[in-house]
């Protein structure tokens, strides 16, 4: 190929998309940088600064690309104590220190770490600065000053709200309404409905504050003349080292946070985490020198780049540069937005920081009390006290559920059905007093089944439970012990997990294991005698254990199903499709015959095969239709040998096969006339011929070809290699059976 195809072949540059893209975040950015300053109680260049150099250096040094950085509301509170305890120019020293921490952080690749913390401790975090900033702010948009803490705004918010300044207060009103109804118009606005929520708010209000006298943004008129350098203080290291602890990791940990969210959010590569954290750092050193507030990845602009279409970095650059010549260019408008307009947006970004939906997610995991202790924490206290406690109460939850084994016992509805007996997570001695209650209470002489789901039992658990096991049977009762988890009792009885007892490692068991596995020989018959016993045991089995966790799947198809593929299979035993597929009730529509064949001419007007296949295609409309095959088939062994053939309607049903007996016959001429037949590698090769073949016969039914074709169905060539429990995919191009990409 030439030098100039080559060329030509490659990636056009995104720039057309990554300009568009950054003139609307711009257009978030602005109002909210000088918002995020103003109740920083920072100087409002100090916003400008931080968006600036945090989109640039953050953009060009980060490892995540679409990610904006810039002053983000979840400092707000940090940033506003600081100043107030330790003034503005030794918060920048602050910022500058927590910098270098951030880059030690992504130095030292601690980045997956902090994503350890608990979620309901960062929503918590982020649902107490949200409600933080809003009591604030509603003293600015009253028409007062912000109050140094929340509570302190809480108690003196009602006495404000009887001495409010009413133009004050209409205009931040009517900032918040226009954010909120902004979304709702927008369908109605033509080409303005582009236009952000928080610009459009922030234009309108300032046009309408015009004529009143209202407090308004105090931006200097020279920016330059206006920075502030970092100052050291003279003393007091400890509270400093504190606050540059609390900056960095709270930037940390709300940048992985919003990296992890916008790698959702678009199809490219995955964000470097701790090259980010390097990125973040050097951002925050350079904006602290520079008299800028401490910056963070932020999810409010970084989803608002991805939406906008952006591809590259560039378009987080590229809005620090609008910014900057907004604010050198345009300094006279800017200082006529007025401070509860400001106000009323900050309002409404603190408002949405409180996500109910995290708190009953939350609920759901059991940890809704981290959530609530997290938020009043912050709120009551401070930020990073709320912070310690939330993790404190989260440890505590993990601690109660890794001592705290479940043990259960359940009583027969009828006799002579026998006790069930539960024993699940880790059981150590300090569950003893619990267990040996629990066991207490089984009537002497029932009978009784143990179902073991444990992971971890120490010497003093399992002396117990095989005490109490051979207690019971001299006292007449019976035990039955299964493992549905890994084989802990197994290696204790056996020294080794013993061949009979054994169960599968990984997974839920009792959906996979075989019957003849999972029960350990604890001196008791494993199941009363008879040919349907492992068959009823198995519908115990399944009563017990799966059907409580399927019952909710099960009762959303009772009416109707809509799988999306057709799953053509060998009879064979050993061949599970919901297993070698990992998927559940609904989602395959299979069909299993000897051989896994399709006819081409049904044997007979009503052939399953092809009904099965008419229904799937026409009334189910699957999307996908594969054909597997797998090792060891018999019926392609009696291809190979027609004399080992029973007769009968085998016989019959295998003529749909002799085209794939032609096939190989063919393709083993082709590459050695002296291949011998009949081997177990000829039924492997002649069943992954037959799967092409099967292929083939589905693309001369009428219907399949005709969705094929249409680009509404497509179809899969697969193989089961039993013995190395490998599945394989037919590569089209080259006809060969190989493991899926990522296998």
């Amino acid at each position: 190929m030439s030098e100039k195809s080559i060329s030509s072949s490659a990636p056009q540059p995104h720039w057309r998309a990554d300009l568009e893209a950054s003139l609307v975040v711009f257009l978030v950015a602005l109002p909210l940088s000088l918002g995020i300053a103003v109740a920083s109680g920072a100087p409002v260049v100090a916003g400008i600064i931080a968006a600036v150099v945090g989109g640039i250096v953050g953009g060009l040094v980060g490892g995540a690309p679409l990610q904006v950085t810039g002053p983000a509301a979840g400092l707000t509170a940090v940033v506003a104590g600081l100043v107030a305890e330790h003034g503005w120019r030794t918060t920048c020293l602050i910022t500058v220190l927590a910098g270098v921490v951030q880059i030690g952080f992504g130095l030292t690749r601690v980045a997956r770490a902090a994503l350890a913390i608990s979620p309901a401790v960062v929503h918590g975090m982020l649902a107490g600065i949200g409600l933080t900033i809003v009591v604030g702010q509603l003293h600015v948009l009253l028409g007062a000053d912000s109050r140094s803490s929340a509570l302190e705004s809480l108690l003196h918010l009602p006495g404000q709200v009887l001495d409010l300044h009413t133009t004050s207060a209409l205009l931040g009103l009517g900032t918040i309404a226009l954010n909120l109804l902004w979304p709702r118009v927008v369908p109605y606005l033509g080409p303005l409905g582009a236009v952000p929520a928080p610009l459009a708010s922030v234009t309108l209000m300032t046009l309408v504050s015009l004529p009143y006298t209202v407090g308004r943004v105090d931006l200097p008129s020279n920016l330059f003349a206006a920075v502030h350098l970092p100052e050291v203080p003279a003393g007091g290291w400890v509270p400093i080292g504190v606050g540059v602890l609390t900056v960095a990791l709270v930037a940390s940990v709300e940048t992985l946070l919003s990296a992890v969210a916008v790698d959702k959010m678009h199809e490219g590569g995955r964000a470097d985490l701790d090259r980010e954290l390097i990125g973040q750092g050097s951002a925050n050193i350079l904006s602290g020198l520079a008299g800028g507030l401490p910056v963070t990845g932020v999810i409010v602009r970084s989803a608002t780049n991805v939406r906008a279409g952006a591809k590259t970095k560039w378009s987080a650059v590229l809005h620090a540069v609008w910014v900057a010549l907004f604010s050198v260019v345009l300094v006279a408008v800017v200082r006529q937005i007025p401070l509860s307009v400001l106000a009323g947006l900050l309002v409404v970004i603190g408002v949405g920081l409180v996500n109910l939906g995290h708190l009953r997610s939350a609920h759901r995991h059991g940890e809704a009390a981290v959530w609530v202790v997290t938020l009043a924490g912050v709120l009551m206290l401070n930020l990073l006290e709320g912070v310690l406690l939330g993790i404190v109460v989260a440890l505590g939850y993990a601690a109660r559920r890794s001592i705290l084994a479940r043990v259960e016992v359940i009583a027969p509805l009828e006799e002579p059905s026998p006790w069930r007996v539960i024993l699940a997570g880790t059981i150590t001695f300090i569950s003893l007093p619990r267990l040996a209650r629990r066991l207490g209470t089984v009537p002497a002489g029932a009978p009784v089944k143990l179902d073991l789901e444990v992971d971890y039992l120490d010497q003093a658990a399992s002396e117990h439970v095989l005490d109490w096991v051979e207690e019971h049977r001299r006292t007449g009762g019976t035990v039955t012990v299964r493992e549905q988890g890994a084989p802990v009792l197994s290696e204790v009885v056996g020294g080794g997990p013993l061949a009979h007892g054994r169960v599968l490692d990984d997974g839920p068991p009792a959906s996979v294991a075989p019957w003849n596995h999972g029960r350990l020989p604890l001196g008791e018959p494993q199941h009363r005698a008879g040919l349907l016993s492992p068959l009823l045991s198995g519908v115990s089995t399944f009563h017990e254990r799966l059907a409580p966790r399927l019952r909710g799947v099960l009762h959303g198809l009772r009416e109707q199903q809509s799988p999306g593929t057709l799953f053509i299979t060998c009879a064979d035993s050993r061949v599970v499709p919901n297993v070698i597929t990992h998927s559940g009730p609904g989602d395959l529509f299979t069909v299993r015959n000897v051989g896994n064949l399709v006819p081409v001419r049904p044997s007979d007007p009503g052939d399953s095969t092809l009904a099965a296949v008419e229904y799937a295609v026409g009334v189910l409309g699957v999307t996908t239709i594969a054909v597997c095959g797998h090792s060891g088939c018999g019926a392609m062994g009696a291809l190979l040998e027609p004399a080992d053939r029973p007769g009968g309607a085998l016989t019959g049903w295998l003529t749909h096969a002799e085209d794939s007996l032609a096939s190989f016959r063919a393709a083993q001429d082709e590459v050695d006339r002296e291949l011998a037949r009949g081997g177990a590698g000829d039924v492997s090769r002649l069943a992954e011929v037959n799967v092409v073949v099967q292929l083939d016969h589905l693309m001369e039914h009428p219907l399949v070809r005709r969705r094929v074709q249409a680009g509404e169905l497509e179809l899969v060539g697969m193989f089961f290699d039993i013995g190395s429990a490998e599945v394989r995919v037919l590569e089209p191009d080259t006809g060969e059976f190989s493991l899926p990409v990522g296998v």
